[in-house]
């Protein structure tokens, strides 16, 4: 079926053909150019076929596809011809030239069925009744002959139909006016090719083109629509069959050098034949072939590859047609014997391999040998769908004449009034099946799977890139991603990077195995400090504990359990109460203990110092004044922590930054100068004492409480300048941990520096726990 420019065109064109063939009848006389097969009729349809690759060598290279061609016109002008409904009345006569697929002679013979310059003899004077001009030319078959013989018989508007040239050019109604086909342009087959490509999903190919009109135009079309798709070339090279050996050599090591493994061949029959013969020489097998309908479906091409390198190629053919009766037609041949004797002997001597004249070397034809024993090209009807396309293009000059004429019930034979007769392309929808485990694998670079991204390769394709891990905290979820993608703030790439999972929140928490020994230490220090109070309770009138001032011995014993219970705030995952208790409880408690330590090393100093004759210090140090002091130092300690908690207060903070895969979920200060201040006055408080526990440790006295309390300083102070950088450099709930081990290490430390040894007299030498004991030798009082 044609679109409707197309039979308006040709339409036209048959008309100012018929006026032109008035004026030229009986007036072309010359040098005569004779068809190959001929017969008249009222009207003469020409045709343009190879019926042999060489002129010159006639004998050795006839083609049996241009015999075919013939027989399928022959048959449609036989149908015409027999047929009551269309042009009845009107004879069609044909007139048929052999190209030998040349562009010279081509044109030569086109000229020749133009100017009607076959030889006539007029015995009389009377006017010509039919025109010697042909009124259409059915043919070529190659597009860059086409286009020669369309610009050459174009001015004269004598319509050309083709049925196998598909280059996109002819479409060109300016350069080729006269041009019409009955087969699809090269246009519509290239861009299918490359959507083929695409479905099969080969993004990395190889192209081999004719050197002509129909590849170059071809692969143009196929290159411009592969990069739409992201198809990549390898290479694109180009040939002829008449090239020089090293030329199709060179091209074969192309291939051979190549990565890809599939080659998009845009090549007539006759150049997939030079190329795979060259290829055969090197045994390069195992590429899969993507063809034009050029060669995809031509018998001749499978059978004479002998090496199996074109195994598997798919492409784009005509769909199938089935005319009735023309198979049989065509394979009857004996009637050519009337239209061109020579031709017939050629070809019949070709079919059976025979000599009508005597030869030792071959049998004799006889005329009567049964095509049906026959099996090659001429028989294999294989390209029925082209026949068919000659068959169509035949009928469409009929109708176009038959509407021209005027014909009803019969045709007059001048030209009438123009009708126009629409006929519409119905589009087909092409589908393939796709079998993946049979699908060879043609790609630069294997698909990027997610969890990468694609980066290109420096000075190749796009169809080229290496394919990069995403970095920790990116992802990409889908194949052939160019981008990674940031996961929200609380998520986290997984280990493949292809999604993002939540980050897991870390804290310090009971569960866990330090979470676990740290409670069990607090816990532990809080069950030994109320041991030791009990003890001394116990005990609480006995020498020793009475020279101890048992009243800042119970309160430091008390603020000690307070310290012990306070690391356990701590332990947990933060909320808002337990992020400003645990500073300050940890503040104020710690400031009770230093506070009563510092208050039994002034009352060492000042008992020794009221031994002194004259001397009246300890009503300045009295019991009043002790727990004053107790109250004041801490009082300052509480203001503090109130002023942090009502200016900026501790708060529960997630941590995104420490830790890329994980949430810390910790205590933000809120203030630093209250955290720092609440810490600093701890150790003004510890510093002092030290020093005051320092200056009192060689007092004299079987039992000085001053030596222990400068012991249980220097931990103190030694735990305390530890912690500061180990605070700060351990991440996570580490820091947690490390300000517990403070607490707890610094609370161990004075409860077993300064109680321990008292435990001991106490437990284990009652006999020591006696006034005189206390006095010794030096008589001197003991505290």
């Amino acid at each position: 079926m044609w679109p409707v420019q197309g039979w308006a065109l040709l339409h036209l064109l048959l008309v100012v053909s018929f006026l032109q063939a008035d004026e030229l009848v009986c007036r072309q006389r010359g040098d005569p150019e004779n068809p190959q097969l001929s017969k008249d009729g009222d009207i003469v349809l020409g045709a343009i076929l190879a019926f042999h690759n060489n002129w010159e060598n006639r004998l050795d290279t006839l083609n049996f596809r241009g015999f075919q061609y013939a027989q399928a016109m022959l048959f449609a002008i036989k149908e015409i011809n027999n047929s009551t409904d269309l042009l009845p009345g009107i004879s069609l006569g044909y007139k048929m030239y052999d190209s030998c697929a040349s562009v010279a002679r081509g044109v030569k013979v086109a000229l020749a069925l133009t100017n009607g310059n076959e030889e006539v003899f007029l015995m009389s004077e009377t006017p010509c009744t039919r025109p010697a001009q042909t009124q259409a030319i059915i043919g070529d078959v190659y597009s860059s002959l086409c286009m020669a013989i369309a610009t050459v018989i174009g001015p004269f508007y004598i319509p050309m139909i083709s049925h196998f040239a598909t280059c996109a050019c002819l479409s060109d109604k300016v350069k080729y006016p006269s041009f019409l086909r009955t087969i699809p342009s090269d246009y519509h087959q290239s861009r299918a090719l490359a959507q083929l490509v695409r479905y099969f999903g080969w993004t990395w190919v190889g192209a081999v083109r004719n050197n002509d009109d129909y590849g170059n135009n071809g692969m143009a079309t196929f290159i411009e629509t592969a990069e739409q798709l992201g198809i990549c070339l390898e290479y694109s090279v180009s040939m002829f069959r008449t090239d020089p050996p090293e030329k199709i050599k060179n091209i074969v090591d192309i291939i051979s050098r190549s990565t890809s493994k599939v080659i998009v061949a845009f090549l007539s029959a006759k150049e997939v034949h030079v190329l795979i013969s060259k290829m055969s020489e090197y045994n390069l097998t195992g590429y899969q072939w993507v063809g034009t309908e050029a060669w995809i479906f031509d018998s001749k091409t499978a059978a004479m590859d002998t090496h199996h390198i074109l195994d598997g190629a798919i492409g784009l053919s005509i769909p199938e047609a089935h005319v009735s009766g023309m198979k049989e037609f065509m394979l009857d041949v004996k009637p050519l014997n009337s239209s061109g004797n020579e031709l017939f002997t050629e070809l019949w001597e070709k079919l059976f391999n025979c000599k009508f004249k005597q030869n030792h070397n071959q049998r004799v034809c006889t005329g009567d040998e049964d095509i049906s024993e026959v099996h090659n090209s001429f028989t294999d009807m294989s390209l029925m769908p082209i026949f068919n396309n000659v068959y169509k293009g035949v009928y469409a000059v009929a109708h176009a004449l038959h509407n021209i004429l005027g014909c009803n019930r019969t045709c007059n034979k001048k030209i009438q009034n123009l009708c126009w007769l629409q006929m519409k392309l119905k589009n087909k929808t092409l589908s393939w099946a796709k079998n993946s485990e049979l699908v060879p694998l043609s790609v630069c670079s294997e698909k990027c799977p997610p969890g990468t991204r694609k980066v290109l390769q420096k000075g190749k394709p796009v169809c080229c890139y290496d394919c990069i891990r995403c970095a920790e905290g990116e992802f990409s979820n889908i194949t052939d991603s160019i981008t990674c993608e940031r996961c929200p703030p609380e998520f986290w790439s997984n280990e493949k990077r292809d999604a993002c999972v939540k980050k897991e929140t870390e804290f310090l928490s009971y569960e866990e195995i330090m979470g676990c020994l740290l409670t069990a230490a607090s816990l532990f220090g809080t069950c030994m400090t109320c041991l030791v109070a009990c003890i001394f309770f116990r005990y609480r009138k006995t020498p020793i504990v009475r020279a101890n001032n048992a009243e800042l011995s119970f309160l430091l014993l008390f603020s000690l359990t307070l310290c012990f219970l306070c690391s356990l705030t701590f332990i947990g995952q933060p909320s808002e109460w337990s992020c400003m208790l645990r500073h300050t409880a940890f503040g104020i408690t710690f400031v009770l203990c230093i506070s009563c330590v510092l208050g039994k090393t002034i009352v060492v100093l000042m008992a020794f110092r009221a031994t002194l004759p004259g001397s009246n210090v300890m009503k300045w140090f009295g019991p009043v004044q002790q727990r004053l002091s107790v109250v004041g130092f801490t009082l300052i300690q509480v203001l503090i922590c109130i002023l942090w908690l009502a200016i900026s207060p501790p708060f529960p903070f997630k941590n995104f930054k420490q830790f890329n895969n994980k949430i810390i979920i910790e205590c933000a200060l809120g203030s630093a100068i209250g955290f720092w201040a609440v810490l600093g006055y701890i150790g003004l408080l510890a510093l002092l004492c030290f020093v005051l526990a320092f200056l009192a440790r060689k007092l004299p006295d079987n039992f000085n409480e001053a030596k222990f309390i400068t012991f249980s300083m220097l931990i103190f102070c030694a735990v305390w300048i530890t912690f500061i950088p180990a605070y700060v450099s351990s991440p996570g709930k580490f820091s947690v941990a490390v300000e517990i081990f403070a607490i707890l290490a610094s609370s161990f430390g004075l409860l077993i520096c300064i109680f321990a040894p008292k435990c001991y007299i106490i437990i284990l030498k009652p006999e020591k726990n006696t006034k005189k004991s206390m006095m010794g030798k030096g008589g001197s009082k003991s505290l």
